[in-house]
């Protein structure tokens, strides 16, 4: 597997503005003439589409909700980050992008993130163009507040509401194209394979989530923009649609997967209540700007109403253990925390799995109206969903599954191992490291989709002759429809007695416990065992109802959890070999005074995991990171 990364070389500040200067270009004239399929359809996948089309490609978008609007890039709560200094205190691109690498416990490319620190100025400025309501100060300059892992304001929002305003703006652009006739969308419509054909991505198999008919796409160049794999734990902040299927369909057809142990826990999400539960719900992290986190120093008081605690009996211990950032320290590290007080015996609600997010001080400064102003959506939300009103009374939160900073391993040009299929936004791995930073995820997308595929893309359909374009008719595409085929085939005539959720909720349940925030060597050997035979049991037990051919979501499930039941085994391996604890992945053995403890000289590197064929073990590879402008250090938040 070749893993040349393809970083320009000169000085950091140089390498983008080199690479598109050195990129091989397509006539305007000629673009018409190269067609190319887009999977997904939110922000990167939405933005890809609509920048593609604008400059005269023939783009065919797919997406498996019922339209672009609908794509869980609209679940985004909290902001977008962008180095514009509006606030005067201290920003720039190099602190974005010394901060991102930081934050990612530097286990990130540095290429890639100084690329995304200088783009983040163009995105909010094509977005603000786009009309996109950003919230603004009296004068009527952009808004900005602070997110966790940075000491400067830099987060641009629309109160909590800022991925949905985006997506609309990315559908906006993306209705455009549709209309002249250079985007042609399909709805509701699931990847299933991509078709490689003599070492080349040339399209795709997909199955029309209503009629059940599975048809085959050609195209010059694939991408991948289908978001992450959080739902391998079942429960998560994920829409429930949201699979690994595309970057694992990828994986087996030659696409290198890297780093699938790094999942991220968000810290403020509202508790699970019961066994009912398909998904949690996301309390935007923009909240820890003025909620403050706490729990009883006392045991004996977790049982109390939060205004019968007084100051002195509450453990603010954000504040107490990382006094330089507090509330605002990184996910991966305030996650941690709050399990650290819940495993003490001090968490609150039911259960003992929460801790408080208090708005008290706040309202008793600003006013209510103030922070209804800031965060109205966002505290109705949460009294729809817990009854209790969280200006009278703190919020309970604890952390959840959110946010996946492994996927699709891609080089500078986001292209993958196989020539001809990028990857773009939460399905790639490329710029977040261990950790991703609060409003971070919008930042890369967008980032992909507005400003980078449309040159590097460029750069390799240049060197394709546009009158290749594949048949679907050729042996190539009729091989990988009958693979998708036989494997829908297989899924339909198990014929067990179990259904679908009931083995995607055992998984998921043995991943949290296993592999979840804190892995032990022991934990994922425990895992790693009881995956295969779960998986066999699936295989041998599970029941899917309905018909092949026909509008089937029992079918459409059990596709994806046949493919996490294969990917979990991936990612516990991925755990397992690395010896050391950075970011979202914290190996219990690995630590030091209760932080994450890296260990540089055997791990800095990205792990790149090689499909080897069904039934064999898959082969590890290593991307080496190399850390020239921001020196390795120990990560310190206090």
């Amino acid at each position: 597997m070749n893993l040349d990364a393809r970083i320009p070389d000169g000085p950091i500040e140089q390498k983008w503005s080199k690479a598109k200067f050195d990129m091989r270009l397509v006539n305007p004239a000629n673009k018409r003439k190269y067609k190319v399929i887009v999977i997904g359809s939110g922000l990167a996948g939405g933005a890809a589409a609509a920048t593609l089309a604008e400059l005269g490609y023939d783009v065919a978008c797919f997406c498996f909700q019922d339209s672009p609007r609908r794509a869980h890039s609209i679940a985004a709560q909290g902001g977008i980050n962008a180095a514009k200094n509006y606030q005067n205190d201290g920003d720039s691109v190099h602190r974005l992008f010394y901060d991102t690498v930081k934050g990612g416990d530097f286990r990130a490319r540095e290429g890639n993130v100084h690329r995304l620190a200088e783009v983040s100025v163009d995105i909010i400025d094509q977005c603000a163009a786009m009309g996109v309501p950003f919230a603004r100060e009296y004068g009527g300059t952009l808004a900005n507040r602070s997110f966790g892992g940075a000491q400067v304001s830099r987060t641009f929002y629309a109160r909590g509401q800022t991925g949905q305003q985006l997506l609309l703006g990315v559908y906006s652009a993306l209705s455009r194209q549709i209309g002249i006739g250079r985007v042609t969308m399909f709805p509701r419509t699931e990847i299933l394979d991509v078709v490689v054909d003599d070492g080349r991505a040339v399209g795709v198999v997909v199955r029309d989530l209503v009629t059940g008919t599975i048809s085959s796409h050609a195209g010059h160049a694939v991408i991948l923009a289908t978001g992450g794999y959080g739902n391998v734990f079942y429960l998560s902040t994920n829409a429930k649609g949201s699979n690994v299927t595309a970057g694992f369909r990828a994986y087996k057809r030659g696409a290198g997967f890297a780093n699938p142990c790094f999942t991220q826990i968000h810290p403020t999400c509202i508790p699970v209540s019961g066994d009912y539960q398909s998904k949690l719900t996301l309390m935007s992290e923009s909240l820890r700007n003025d909620g403050r986190v706490w729990v009883p120093k006392r045991k004996e008081d977790c049982g109390k109403h939060p205004d019968k605690i007084a100051d002195e009996d509450r453990d603010y211990y954000l504040e107490r253990k990382y006094p330089s950032y507090g509330n605002l320290s990184p996910r991966d590290i305030a996650s941690r925390a709050a399990k650290e007080q819940c495993d003490d015996g001090r968490g609150v609600g039911p259960g003992g799995r929460g801790v408080y997010l208090d708005f008290r001080d706040t309202v008793k400064r600003d006013g209510e109206a103030r922070v209804r102003e800031k965060y109205g959506n966002l505290f109705d939300m949460y009294q729809r969903i817990t009854g209790e009103n969280p200006y009278r009374v703190p919020m309970r939160i604890y952390p959840a599954v959110h946010y996946t900073m492994g996927g699709v391993w891609v080089d500078y040009h986001l292209q993958t191992t196989v020539p001809g299929l990028f990857c773009l936004g939460e399905a790639n791995f490329s710029d977040h490291g261990a950790n991703r930073l609060g409003a971070s995820a919008l930042m890369q997308g967008l980032a992909d989709g507005y400003f980078i595929i449309p040159f590097t893309l460029g750069h390799y359909l240049a060197g394709v002759n546009a009158k290749d374009l594949a048949s679907t008719t050729s042996a190539a595409f009729k091989a990988t429809e009958a693979d998708v085929r036989a494997r829908q085939d297989k899924l339909m005539n198990v014929r067990g007695k179990r259904s679908v959720d009931s083995f995607h909720k055992e998984l998921g349940l043995l991943l949290w416990d296993d592999c979840g925030m804190a892995r032990t060597k022991a934990s994922l050997e425990h895992a790693l065992a009881k995956i295969p035979e779960l998986r066999e049991q699936f295989w041998k037990d599970v029941t899917v109802l309905g018909e092949r051919d026909s509008f089937n979501q029992s079918l459409e499930k059990a596709g994806r959890v046949a493919d996490f039941l294969e990917f979990a085994e991936i990612m516990c391996k991925d755990a397992l070999v690395r010896e050391e604890s950075c970011g979202g992945h914290f190996r219990v053995e690995h630590q030091q005074d209760g932080e994450a403890k890296r260990d540089d000289e055997r791990f800095a590197h990205a792990a790149v995991w090689e499909y080897t064929g069904e039934g064999k073990a898959p082969n590890r590879h290593i991307e080496p990171l190399a850390f020239e402008n921001v020196k390795l250090a120990t990560r310190s938040y206090k």
